[in-house]
């Protein structure tokens, strides 16, 4: 690209950046360390914040760097071109504190330039849309010199900051229903989730992975993201899908997560080869985005609440399973070698679910040896003892909430 070219954008971009001291303060920020010699990678999905966390992050910096590649006036840019954005970069800025690069995944073999700047002790943050091909180039050129950091959609307690609603069941039932996309909460035109959700299909699977198949596809995302915690497994994707091989129902649903439209959980088992053969469950990336485009979620408020529960502990821990044994539990979490946490989430106990919601949890806190378990609910509070174990049961409201 010519520098004269570039030269305009980086101006245009610059004028078009938000006011970040104005927005919602993301709690992750607070987990970035600029001062380490690595690369900052924050991935999440389209529309979840990337670029005001960002800017964010820019508001402690002298004198930050900001590019988006999402440009279109920038579809030309190759990697050769980034000598001449740190040109533009030092006419403009003197020494750069930092380079932020949004969306670098559109630039073709860019972990080359990045780890050439970080090999040169500059400092650089990155935010892309896709797990996959930003953890494939992390492992090729940056192996080491990376941290990586996921943005979800707003949590709880962020949508309360944004909307200025109090902690309870009341703003509880808004969150269940609108979930936490930054722009929509803002605007509240469910036609922003329709867009956002065909987008994702398009631009970051249809396009980027040749997919013929279009109609298929978004069926079987429809189909993963309103049924919040079921099982399934490749095999009867591809059949119920008639995809004809377990194959083609693995990359549809890979596809789906490297864009981050859905999650997949195991089921736990020692063995790594079990796991991977087993039924997994699926989860959508918001619940507001999922109520937009079916009729039929926003009528099941326990699969929504599930879902708010999964999304929630994912948020802090990478490893979480679901336990069958001869009963079943909602949530495991996992840290280092243990299981550290056993967790059922349920909409509401009563006389006919209380056996079969506590005697999973009671099954799996044996099973690992954890004195105490935790029932999530909508808006009740008691405590169970049952075979020598405490079973909480909280409002998921007042637990997302924290002291």
């Amino acid at each position: 690209m010519l520098k004269s070219v570039l030269e305009k954008v980086v101006e245009s971009q610059s004028s078009e950046i938000s006011d970040a001291k104005k927005s919602v303060k993301r709690e992750i920020l607070e987990e970035i360390d600029m001062s380490l010699p690595h690369a900052q990678v924050i991935s999440g999905v389209r529309r979840c914040g990337k670029s005001t966390f960002m800017q964010q992050l820019m508001q402690r910096e002298d004198k930050p760097f900001y590019f988006n590649f999402e440009d279109p006036r920038v579809l030309d840019f190759e990697v050769s071109d980034f000598k001449k954005l740190e040109d533009i970069s030092d006419q403009t800025h003197g020494r750069c504190g930092a380079f932020f690069f949004d969306e670098i995944q559109n630039v073709d073999r860019w972990e080359v330039a990045i780890r050439s700047l970080v090999d040169r002790k500059k400092r650089v943050v990155l935010t892309g849309s896709n797990a996959s091909l930003l953890s494939r180039d992390l492992g090729t050129r940056l192996t080491g010199r990376n941290i990586r950091n996921e943005l979800f959609t707003f949590s709880y307690g962020e949508m309360l900051r944004l909307t200025k609603k109090r902690v309870g069941a009341g703003s509880f039932d808004h969150y269940m229903t609108e979930g936490g996309f930054p722009e929509y909460l803002k605007y509240g035109k469910k036609d922003i989730l329709r867009t956002l959700f065909e987008d994702i299909l398009a631009r970051d699977i249809i396009v980027r992975h040749n997919i013929r198949s279009h109609k298929t596809l978004k069926e079987m995302a429809l189909y993963l993201v309103t049924n919040a915690g079921k099982e399934f497994t490749y095999n009867s994707l591809a059949k119920t899908f008639d995809l004809g091989s377990a194959n083609t129902a693995s990359s549809f649903v890979s596809h789906l997560e490297d864009s981050y439209l859905i999650f997949t959980m195991p089921k736990f088992d020692y063995s790594l080869k079990k796991q991977q053969i087993n039924p997994k469950k699926a989860y959508s990336i918001d619940v507001g985005l999922t109520n937009a485009n079916s009729i039929s979620f926003s009528e099941d408020r326990g699969r929504i609440l599930e879902n708010l529960v999964y999304l929630a502990l994912r948020r802090e821990h990478p490893e979480i399973y679901y336990y069958r044994g001869r009963k079943e539990c909602d949530f495991l979490v996992k840290e280092g070698k243990k299981i550290t946490h056993a967790i059922q989430a349920c909409h509401e106990l009563d006389e006919d679910n209380l056996e079969r919601e506590t005697q999973g949890l009671v099954e799996a806190l044996e099973k690992f040896s954890l004195p105490e378990g935790l029932i999530l609910t909508y808006d009740q509070e008691d405590e169970i003892r049952m075979n020598n174990k405490k079973i909480k049961v909280i409002p998921t409201w007042k637990w997302m909430a924290g002291p």
